[in-house]
């Protein structure tokens, strides 16, 4: 995965990131009760501006987005998306080793939540080492110790 990188987002990458967002997310939230472009819209512009959002790239082409908080308690991961037609490659995985090596460094636990209603990510983290230290109604909340 040496041709893998991730880089800050700067502001010129906003449309991107949501497109990304849309593209690998949509029908999850669908699934779980729809939807609304324009308050998804307004959620993005919420979260781009407060969040550490880094561009995912490989082989020089955007391909995806990771978004983290880093608390003093923990690494929360808000958000990694992959354009569907990178997905199942090793990319996603290799994302995340980074940023448990990022905690890691930090000696805190990496957070996250997944939707009840997208089974593959859960599957995903699981396969990762994470696991689940509670529930919302709509939201599977995971955790993984440094």
């Amino acid at each position: 995965m040496d041709r893998l990188t991730l880089r800050k987002a700067g502001p010129n990458d906003s449309k991107f990131a949501y497109r990304a967002r849309r593209a690998a997310f949509k029908e999850y939230v669908d699934n779980a009760g729809g939807w609304d472009e324009g308050e998804e819209r307004r959620l993005h512009q919420r979260r781009f501006g407060a969040q550490d959002f880094r561009i995912i790239s490989f082989a020089g082409a955007d391909i995806g987005v990771l978004a983290l908080v880093t608390a003093p308690d923990c690494v929360k991961v808000n958000q990694l998306f992959i354009l569907p037609e990178h997905q199942s490659r090793g990319i996603g995985g290799e994302c995340m080793m980074r940023v448990l090596e990022e905690a890691r460094g930090l000696g805190v636990p990496v957070r996250l939540r997944v939707l009840k209603v997208n089974p593959r990510a859960l599957a995903f983290y699981q396969r990762l080492g994470f696991t689940r230290i509670g529930e919302t109604e709509a939201h599977d909340l995971l955790e993984r110790a440094p």
